[in-house]
C-alpha cells in the first residue's frame, strides 16, 4: 500500500489540487473563434460603413447570407466594391457569431490590419522637438468604447500628445 502521502484524498495532495484549479481558473480563457492572426474586425453595419468611408485600410467585407439588403449594406459593398483591393465573402450567421465572438454584427464584418501605435517615446520627442512639454494620457480600466473616445477627444482639446492605451481593457 503507498504512503497516506501518495493517495490521492490526503490533505497534502487536496491542497495541491485546489491551488491547481484556482491557477487554471486565473489564467485567461482561450479565445474561441475569431480570424487567426493579427488582424482586427470592425462589425456593425454602422461602423463598417463608416470605416469604408473614411478609407480605413481592409483586408476582407464578410457579408451575412441572407441578409435584409437595406441602404447601409448596399453603400458598404459599393465602396468596397470601389476600393477594388477589398475581397468580398459571403459567410452564414454562425461564421460571423464566431468571428467576432458573439458580438452584434448585423450581418457585416470588416476584416482590418492592426492599427499601428505609436511609441510614447516618439510622442514625447516629438513634443519636446515643437518646444513643448509633452503631455500624455495614460488609460486603465476604461472597458467603454465612448468613454475612451471621450477621452481621447479631451486629450487633444487640451493640447495633448498622446494617449496610452494598454492592451488590455481598454
Amino acid at each position: 500500500t503507498p504512503p497516506a502521502s501518495a493517495r490521492k484524498g490526503h490533505k497534502k495532495n487536496r491542497v495541491a489540487n485546489a491551488q491547481a484549479k484556482q491557477a487554471a481558473a486565473r489564467r485567461p480563457a482561450p479565445r474561441r473563434g475569431g480570424v487567426k492572426g493579427t488582424s482586427e474586425m470592425v462589425v456593425g453595419r454602422n461602423p463598417v460603413y463608416e470605416a469604408l468611408r473614411d478609407g480605413v485600410p481592409a483586408t476582407t467585407l464578410y457579408v451575412q447570407q441572407y441578409i435584409d439588403n437595406d441602404e447601409r449594406v448596399r453603400d458598404a459593398l459599393k465602396l468596397a466594391g470601389e476600393r477594388g483591393n477589398i475581397n468580398l465573402m459571403e459567410a452564414p450567421r454562425p461564421e460571423l457569431d464566431r468571428m467576432t465572438n458573439g458580438l452584434n454584427h448585423q450581418g457585416l464584418v470588416l476584416q482590418v490590419p492592426p492599427y499601428e501605435y505609436a511609441h510614447p517615446e516618439d510622442l514625447t520627442a516629438a513634443a519636446y522637438d515643437n518646444n513643448e512639454d509633452p503631455l500624455i494620457v495614460a488609460l486603465d480600466g476604461v472597458t467603454d468604447p465612448r468613454n475612451l473616445g471621450a477621452i481621447v477627444r479631451s486629450v487633444s482639446a487640451f493640447g495633448g500628445h498622446g494617449v496610452v492605451v494598454p492592451e488590455r481593457r481598454a
